[in-house]
């Protein structure tokens, strides 16, 4: 039986309805920001890098909607994303970028799939499995400037001219990945440019990429063929000693499953390690760690003076959680909320508004790259926009 428009919006409602967060996803401004990103790009082809789920959005979403916005190509962190990835970008370049795993050259090549080379050993099984097939497939190759994670090293780089392998594959992609490019002024940008440079020269020819979300920003950033933003994409700001350019992309709301007051002295949460200097209003959100919010951005101390803890914002007021953030639940402190504007069933807004990607990441002692690649599988995902 095939759902009309009316009860696929009626499930999408009961779905929103018994969920106890809500995940919505501008995918408008996720194109938005691709062509702001694209527009400082200096005239290099904008990649988008769609691992970890799309940055917690949803690569069967995401990708159609950078797509249709003019995005080609995509990188991943694992065979399965890409995997994802094709089915909805038929036509689209696809890079793995944690490297090729023993053994899936055949997976690459019935899905024709790149991956990023960042050792001979790899460099050896690609030129392998490519010369068996009778076939020049394309892979990146991945130069280390300075990460100290994957890829060759500089030396290594410096070789590759003389490598008899590289006959049997194309080369599609030089690249290298910033350390620190959100820091504009660390001369370890410099440091990274010149090493890429100094392997760039040795293939000539060759289709080269280094800058990220922040690395596109960057005063003296080298032009190369390609840039390779993801954070920026999502809305997270690239230029942290400066405004955001990118549009937010998400936004999160809890639920409130309960209200009820609390007396001076009294404890909130696992603990005990928030207490109430007077009588204070707790609500209770349907939203806890398991669902990806950090348990990090407990509230400890005496209500009032707590250390630097998570916030969401109710009926237009910013309020403080209050106690440990637990598997399924957050405490928060409404106190200051006219009870008339609050009350069961509400939703609260966690991400949104003031409460930035970044703003809950720093609450939480983390980054919003993985506020972003956390949220949970539990959410309920209202998607808005992205259409052709």
């Amino acid at each position: 039986m095939t759902r009309n428009n009316s009860q696929t919006n009626a499930a999408r409602d009961i779905l929103e309805n018994a969920a106890g967060g809500i995940l919505h996803i501008d995918l408008d401004a996720l194109a938005s920001n691709w062509r702001t990103l694209r527009e400082h790009a200096g005239g290099a082809e904008t990649a988008a890098v769609v691992k970890a789920n799309a940055y917690g959005t949803g690569i069967e979403k995401a990708v159609p909607a950078l797509a249709r916005a003019g995005c080609r190509t995509f990188f991943v962190a694992h065979l399965s994303e890409a995997i994802r990835a094709r089915a909805v970008a038929p036509y689209a370049a696809i890079y793995v970028l944690n490297g090729l795993f023993a053994g899936t050259g055949p997976t690459y090549a019935e899905f024709d799939l790149r991956p990023v080379l960042g050792s001979f050993e790899e460099v050896e099984e690609w030129a392998g499995f490519c010369r068996a097939q009778n076939r020049k497939l394309k892979a990146a190759i991945h130069v280390d400037t300075g990460m100290n994670r994957l890829g060759l090293t500089v030396p290594q780089g410096l070789t590759l001219k003389d490598r008899g392998e590289l006959k049997d594959f194309e080369i599609a992609l030089l690249m290298s990945h910033f350390v620190s490019a959100e820091e504009s002024d660390n001369p370890l940008n410099a440091q990274q440019i010149e090493a890429f440079e100094a392997v760039r020269s040795t293939l000539p020819g060759i289709p080269a990429s280094l800058p990220n979300s922040s690395g596109i920003f960057l005063r003296d950033k080298p032009g190369y063929d390609l840039v390779r933003p993801g954070y920026a994409l999502y809305g997270g700001n690239p230029t942290p000693d400066r405004n955001n350019p990118m549009k937010p992309v998400v936004g999160l709301n809890a639920r409130i499953v309960q209200l009820r007051w609390v007396e001076a002295d009294q404890t909130v949460g696992y603990n005990g390690r928030w207490v109430a200097l007077d009588k204070r209003r707790i609500a209770t959100l349907s939203v806890g760690y398991a669902d990806g919010y950090p348990r990090a951005a407990s509230a400890r101390g005496r209500s009032g003076d707590e250390l630097l803890a998570g916030m969401a914002l109710v009926a237009g007021h910013t309020c403080s959680f209050a106690g440990n953030v637990s598997m399924d639940l957050i405490t928060i402190d409404v106190t200051d909320v006219p009870e008339s504007q609050v009350k069961r069933g509400d939703t609260v807004t966690l991400i949104g508004g003031d409460l930035t990607i970044d703003e809950v990441g720093r609450r939480a002692g983390t980054i919003g790259y993985e506020i972003l690649t956390n949220l949970g599988a539990r959410y309920a995902r209202a998607y808005r926009g992205g259409e052709a």
